[in-house]
């Protein structure tokens, strides 16, 4: 499969699947390459900041992989339970 081609077929995965997080290994089982190659377009893509690598080893879109900083939510039904009198 021409280089071109991988790097296509591996931004349709991550788009397809939103949250998929793969390791080398993952990735390379799923496309069906050897591991040099698959860890090429990966890094590729790493560089053209469509993915990220995660320090656990997973390759995740940018946009869906851990934030540094995690935002805090505060979640509150509004809901108050009332005692009987």
């Amino acid at each position: 499969m021409p280089h071109s081609a991988l790097l296509t077929r591996v931004r349709g995965e991550y788009l397809e699947m939103p949250g998929l997080r793969l390791t080398l290994e993952q990735a390379q089982r799923l496309l069906g390459v050897e591991r040099m190659l698959c860890r090429m377009v990966l890094d590729a893509l790493v560089e053209a900041k469509f993915l990220s690598l995660t320090p656990d080893g997973h390759y995740a879109r940018l946009t869906t992989g851990r934030h540094p900083y995690p935002a805090k939510a505060d979640i509150r039904t509004g809901i108050r339970s009332h005692k009987a009198s």
